[in-house]
């Protein structure tokens, strides 16, 4: 029988059950130690790119998203939200431009059920649910929108007799149907922006697309299976969270939880790669109980074909979608590309899970606008990153060189590698960001609830001691980095924290959070982040929203915006009781930002019925760009 309890579980949760992983890392003690030599407030908690003193104002308002009177921002931060509303500053309005279950094409209309929610016949026609990363790209002068459905809530997918958990093939399909990608046209119309039904680019990419490997583990015996023994075919792309875009605009949607989706009907294949990545025992889904390709007792190399950033084309819709082995497997939270100064092609990742690790990929071979792009996502190598006591880090390679696997090992059992090599262990590192004027780049460390269990699953020294530093990380910050000689392909860097969030409210000490935290603007669990194009950072939330205890006065999840500059730091959204914000991207004016609510609370937005996971549109009054 079923679990139904693992339904009810976050992706989190569901990993603790499955495998617990390590409460410290190794990040919190090069923290803990950088902080005792340098001071507490004068070593690693930097906080603007200059070190500058809070307060004293922005350096120049060059955009129409930095004014003075407003905390150097062109919006008056707005107070924390407890209700089912949406809510931006004076001066802002929002809309919902798709919600879950809305057609794609005209024979959907009406596919959506308050009561049933959509059939399965209908479920790859309609928007997905759980929205999540997204990017906006311009396809001859139109816009279109590529976008993540991250996971599904089988309690209001499914009919109410099956209790959340499948009971048919076809209820399996249903599942299958409402993830992976949508990607879809948009136009401004006199009620703002709406999704163009019908377009001949909207398409839905499923558990169930046809797409190809490749990169070096392309054909390798690790990815045959009993339906491709060439190892180079593969239905679907799961758990797509994160998203990132290339210099040569294509969509880059990632693969995180995908282990969840496997289980065993019978005997668990053994070795090492399914316990480190928590394969094995019951799928969360039930998959393994309808679809023999998810049922790792018959098709043991299954799991190994997903776990990778997958390219796709948004501007058209018959190409194949493409996972890029080259990349590394492991729980990809989003992929954020940028150009090294010698040309060469560089790719920031996070896994997402404690005790893992932040990798960075750079192509051997280098890139012009509007040239060929052949091979530079599968020819380069993946490095782990290790930071230093003293404030700076090095990329450590992962080849047969420096850790003793092949290059294929390398690829299907990344974590393992990047053990063997000594990268730094963190906690739950989640979206890279890079900034857009200045050669840096960003990463949320979203938190660590338990602290000091044990070691990750390959056995790596994880050791008490916050990453900034708490025994217990249930705020977590934002870790910054900057590549030596301005130039991402450099294996050397130096770093500090942008930010330490925390409860000023609740706490006068260091889980007070940094002096950039204040009362105003405090929050926890930093998770999806973004740079608009005037080098500032968007900051967005999956956190506690309970607003008591270490909570108290934080609310619901919240989008917030930053200066690296000076550290200061401004709420400008909060989302439904219950929900995440999670995805953005902006209009091809910067007039408009999209926004992602992910597993909303209580009706919204219909006010009735389910509560739909929701895209929503938030524009200045005054029609001035902001992004």
């Amino acid at each position: 029988m079923v679990d139904k309890s693992l339904i009810d579980l976050s992706w989190d949760d569901f990993d603790e059950q499955r495998d617990p992983r390590p409460a410290g890392n190794q990040f919190d003690a090069v923290v803990d130690r950088a902080i005792s030599r340098r001071g507490f407030l004068g070593g690693a908690l930097a906080f603007g790119s200059g070190a500058a003193v809070f307060g004293t104002g922005l350096l120049s308002s060059t955009t129409a998203s930095r004014a003075a009177g407003h905390g150097g921002f062109a919006f008056e931060p707005i107070g924390i939200a407890t209700d089912h509303e949406i809510h931006v500053p004076a001066g802002y309005a929002h809309k919902v431009l798709v919600r879950w279950g809305d057609a794609l094409w005209s024979e959907a209309d009406g596919a959506y059920s308050p009561e049933t929610g959509v059939s399965v016949d209908m479920s790859d026609k309609v928007f997905g649910e759980n929205t999540d990363g997204m990017e906006l790209f311009e396809v001859d002068g139109r816009e279109v929108i590529a976008v993540n459905s991250e996971y599904v809530n089988p309690k209001i997918n499914l009919p109410a007799a099956s209790e959340g958990v499948p009971q048919t093939a076809d209820e399996v399909t249903l599942l299958k149907n409402l993830q992976g990608v949508t990607v879809m046209e948009v136009t401004r119309g006199d009620a703002g922006y709406e999704v163009v039904k019908d377009s001949p680019l909207n398409r839905r990419i499923t558990h169930e697309t046809e797409m190809t490997l490749e990169g070096p583990l392309a054909g390798h015996d690790l990815v045959k299976t009993n339906a491709d023994p060439e190892g180079r075919t593969v239905k679907g792309t799961m758990n797509n969270c994160g998203s990132g875009r290339t210099l040569w605009g294509t969509y880059l949607t990632c693969e995180e939880n995908f282990n969840g989706y496997f289980g065993a009907t019978g005997e668990e294949p053994a070795g090492e790669g399914y316990a480190r990545y928590g394969i094995g025992g019951e799928g969360r889904y039930a998959y393994e109980k309808f679809d023999p390709r998810y049922d790792i007792s018959n098709e043991p190399n299954e799991p190994h074909r997903h776990g990778f950033i997958t390219e796709i084309d948004p501007s058209d819709p018959t190409s194949t979608p493409i996972k890029r082995t080259a990349l590394g497997r492991f729980k990809h939270e989003n992929a954020s590309m940028a150009h090294a100064s010698d040309g060469r092609v560089v790719v920031y990742m996070g896994d997402d899970e404690r005790g893992e690790y932040l990798y960075r990929y750079v192509s051997n071979g280098t890139y012009e606008e509007g040239g060929p792009t052949e091979g530079l996502l599968d020819d380069g190598t993946l490095y782990v990153a290790k930071f230093n006591d003293d404030m700076t880090g090095e990329w450590l390679p992962l080849t047969p060189e420096t850790v003793d696997m092949e290059v294929a090992e390398v690829l299907c059992f990344t974590r393992m590698a990047a053990s063997a090599a000594g990268g730094t262990t963190m906690d739950r590192p989640e979206w890279v960001a890079t900034n857009p004027v200045k050669v840096e780049a960003y990463c949320a460390l979203t938190n660590n609830k338990n602290r000091g269990v044990k070691p990750n699953a390959g056995g790596d020294e994880t050791p008490v001691n916050g990453p900034n530093p708490r025994e217990t990380n249930n705020y977590g910050q934002i870790v910054r980095w900057t590549p030596a000689d301005e130039n991402h392909a450099s294996d050397a860097f130096t770093w500090d924290l942008y930010v330490m969030a925390g409860n000023p409210e609740v706490y006068d000490n260091e889980y007070g959070g940094s002096d950039n935290v204040t009362p105003g603007n405090m929050f926890n669990s930093p998770d999806g982040m973004a740079f608009s194009s005037d080098g500032l950072l968007w900051i967005q939330t999956d956190g506690n929203y309970k607003n008591e205890e270490d909570f108290a006065g934080m609310g619901n999840n919240q989008m917030l915006v930053g200066d690296p500059e000076t550290g200061e730091i401004a709420r400008f959204m909060t989302v439904p009781y219950g929900a995440e914000v999670t995805g953005l991207t902006w209009s091809l004016d910067k007039k408009v930002a999209f926004v992602g609510v992910q597993h909303p609370g209580g009706s919204w937005p219909d006010g009735e019925g389910h509560p739909r996971s929701s895209v929503v549109a938030v524009w200045r009054d005054d029609g001035v760009a902001f992004g």
